[in-house]
């Protein structure tokens, strides 16, 4: 069978190169075109574009670079026409894949669109709901709170598992011990507060400083900043020239799982963190301090941003964001999960009980068995 699948950020390709792992063991004749990246090169096929030339965030970036998104999109669909898929597969990547969804069904009729990771149309751009229900032949979740979500809008969808919950599962495996982890990397034997700033560099900009300030008050630990790929290492030493740390790349789930308490802006790293049962507080930058806030609550359909509370549906992870995230309250939250043992059990406690939400490993598996279950019926 001929798969298209487009993934437009680093996270759809890991995403995308595990379902193609999985795909290949269940349909021997599996062939591949895509826009991707290396994880999924690696898996085999034909990539049209990489993402690195489609990964661009926020309106005004997208604006600047309007000419390339448009041609992403017209080299897209001239790929999709020539290749003539069984199915296509789409990652995430909402404003993009969703106008490949249309062209689909308007031009090839026949193929059936399935897309693996819901975008995130309750939490914002709800009117998104009317294209999914109308070009998207079957939706793959990986969120246990998505199903309820578009069972409102009458919209049958699967909840496959969570991909964070398998890349925990793989890594248990290969658990070392404090001692070896500090001596490996020389670092001394004191217990260790990680930082985890975020995979981009003008998020990382906003949030590293304070971070580790708020950590640093702490001297009976050691601070440690996980790197992000493909951010180099005198970037961070540029942003602090005055400070002390440590940074690590290549290790954030070795880092983690050593780690006492772990200060972490908000995305799929609150989830890892708290899968691997380390107390965290979550931070997120925004401009603006309370005016932004007030923005969010107005514009947000959610109560909560970190994906731990979002799952628990209650708040088990301190979020400070906006006016929130000063240094002076992150050292009281710091302080409360290292020294308040009560506080630290509730908080593991509630992730106990996310974990039981999200379910077992195996997410890319489920979502292939699905997608072609869903392609067979299509035929």
């Amino acid at each position: 069978m001929k798969y298209f699948i487009v993934a437009g950020e680093a996270s759809g390709d890991l995403h995308a190169s595990n379902l193609m792992r999985e795909l290949k063991k269940l349909d021997a004749d599996a062939d591949f075109c895509f826009l991707g990246g290396d994880l999924m090169q690696a898996q085999g096929g034909f990539m049209v574009r990489h993402f690195r030339q489609m990964a661009f965030m926020g309106f005004l970036n997208v604006l600047f670079n309007t000419p390339t998104v448009l041609k992403n999109l017209r080299d897209c669909k001239e790929a999709i026409l020539t290749y003539s898929p069984d199915v296509l597969i789409l990652v995430d990547y909402p404003s993009f894949n969703l106008r490949i969804a249309r062209f689909v069904k308007e031009h090839l009729r026949q193929v059936p669109v399935c897309y693996y990771i819901s975008p995130k149309i309750w939490a914002w751009k709800e009117f998104r709901i009317k294209q999914i229900k109308k070009y998207v032949d079957k939706m793959l979740c990986i969120l246990p709170f998505e199903t309820e979500f578009y069972a409102k809008h009458n919209y049958s969808v699967d909840y496959v598992g969570n991909p964070s919950v398998d890349s925990v599962a793989a890594f248990a495996p290969q658990y070392q011990s404090r001692e070896a982890f500090c001596g490996a990397n020389a670092f001394s034997d004191k217990p260790i507060i990680a930082i985890l700033p975020g995979s981009r560099r003008q998020e990382i900009k906003q949030c590293l400083q304070p971070m580790l300030e708020a950590a640093s008050s702490f001297a009976s630990h050691q601070v440690v900043v996980a790197g992000a790929p493909g951010v180099q290492w005198a970037y961070y030493q540029s942003l602090l020239l005055d400070s002390e740390f440590h940074i690590l790349f290549d290790q954030t789930y070795e880092l983690l799982s050593h780690a006492d308490v772990a200060i972490v802006n908000s995305g799929t790293a609150t989830l890892e963190t708290a899968l691997l049962n380390i107390p965290q507080v979550v931070v997120y930058h925004v401009s603006g301090g309370r005016f932004a806030s007030f923005l969010k609550d107005v514009f947000l359909r959610v109560k909560y941003i970190s994906l731990v509370n979002l799952i628990a549906d209650q708040m088990i992870v301190e979020e400070l964001v906006a006016h929130r995230f000063t240094v002076s309250n992150l050292r009281k939250e710091v302080s409360c999960l290292l020294f308040d043992t009560q506080f630290r059990s509730q908080m593991l406690n509630g992730y106990h009980e996310m974990r039981k939400k999200l379910g077992a490993p195996g997410a890319a598996l489920r979502a292939a068995r699905d997608i072609l279950n869903c392609s067979r019926c299509n035929q």
